[in-house]
């Protein structure tokens, strides 16, 4: 779900190492899914302090349902233990939170745990 899954930012967490280490050490797979990702415009901003958290929440959450985010992937997916992934350091301002609270409310019965 990050939008760039191969910049710098994300070391070793690139997108076919990732894959790697996923399939190696946990018998998991990888999945890509941008549309859950917020645009690079929307993300530049916040970043650039244009926008507040409270402003980029609030558009992220609207981008979500605009992209009818609870159709771009399977329930069933997330049937098993799953990890949705991004740079930001904490759940508090990152949009893999807002992802998660976005599918779980459409979905139903998820239960959200923050590492």
């Amino acid at each position: 779900m990050r939008l760039n899954n191969t910049s710098q930012l994300a070391g070793f967490a690139k997108r076919g190492d990732l894959e790697y280490f996923l399939q190696e050490l946990c018998g998991a797979e990888y999945l890509h899914l941008p549309g859950l990702a917020p645009t690079k415009e929307l993300l530049d901003a916040y970043h650039k302090r244009l926008l507040a958290w409270e402003a980029y929440e609030s558009r992220f959450r609207q981008l979500l349902a605009d992209r009818g985010a609870e159709r771009l992937a399977d329930p069933v997916l997330f049937a098993a233990p799953s990890v949705l992934l991004c740079s930001e350091p904490s759940a508090e301002r990152c949009h893999r939170r807002l992802v998660a609270e976005y599918l779980g409310g459409h979905w139903g019965g998820a239960r959200i745990v923050h590492l």
